[in-house]
Order: C-alpha cells, then structure tokens, then sequence
C-alpha cells in the first residue's frame, strides 16, 4: 500500500534537497508559474513570455549550477569548495535521472519558446544560443572542466 523510499546516499546538504520527492513536480510548477507571471504582468504574447521565461531560467540555472562553486554550508568542511552545484549532484555520478531531468528542462524550454515565436528571428537565434550554452555545460565530458581560465571563483 504504502511505497517505501531509498533513503538518500547523498550526503551533501547542498544538493540532497533535489533527491526528495515531488521536487521535479514543485520545479515545473515554478516554471510554468513563472510564465503566467510573465504574461500576466508585461502583457507579452505567449511566445515572447516563454522566452524570458526560458532566458532566465538559463541565467539563473547557468549562475547558480554551473558557475558559483561550494556550498553555503559551513559544516562540509570546504569538501566542495572546488566543486559548482551541477558536478556535486549525485555524488557527481553522470547520466543519473536528475541529471537526465535537468537536462531536458531547458531543451523543453527551448522548443516551447521556439514554436510560440514562430521559430522568428531574433528570438530562434537568443532561444538557440542558450539552450546551448546551457546543454553543453551539463555534458559528461564537462565534468569538472574549466574553460578559458575562468573557474567562477568569486
């Protein structure tokens, strides 16, 4: 009757959170709010809110996954003072269905901002350009790789 849950092997407080159940569901509903908000307060047509929707989704996931490292957490220890939020989740385990997850959200992003403008210049090409960004960053081959030699320290 009752389903019985694996307790979580993660033991970084930093990214553990995402391991609960119902946070994916809680994450579409942010988005998908967002959106209303968006068109409901700037009056944009659909497209056009998709599109800061699926913008700053990029710059807020890219920022906060991929650029800040460590963890807010002083009892860790600095274990992961080296380490961005995307390569501590999952033990940096690749290709882990939260992984999988927070891939396909800005690809979904992506092709629902597209189609809503028409696949229409200049917004196919900003669309395009961050979901690439935002894809490739999240590549196994990624993984702890730092590109021109800014590493986000801050």
């Amino acid at each position: 009757m009752y389903v019985r849950a694996e307790p979580t092997t993660d033991l970084n407080k930093n990214t553990e959170w995402f391991t609960y159940p119902g946070v994916w569901s809680i994450y579409i509903l942010i988005v998908f709010f967002s959106w209303l908000i968006v068109l409901s307060l700037l009056g944009t047509s659909p497209g056009t809110a998709w599109t800061i929707v699926h913008l700053s989704h990029f710059f807020v996931t890219y920022h906060f996954f991929h650029w800040k490292k460590g963890t807010p957490f002083a009892d860790d220890q600095g274990i992961y003072n080296g380490l961005t939020w995307w390569e501590q989740v999952d033990n940096g385990k690749q290709l882990t269905r939260n992984r999988k997850f927070l891939t396909v959200v800005p690809l979904v992003l992506y092709l629902i901002a597209s189609h809503t403008t028409d696949y229409q210049n200049p917004m196919l090409f900003i669309n395009t350009l961050a979901v690439l960004v935002l894809v490739v960053a999240k590549f196994p081959n990624m993984h702890k790789v730092r590109i021109f030699g800014i590493n986000g320290d801050h």
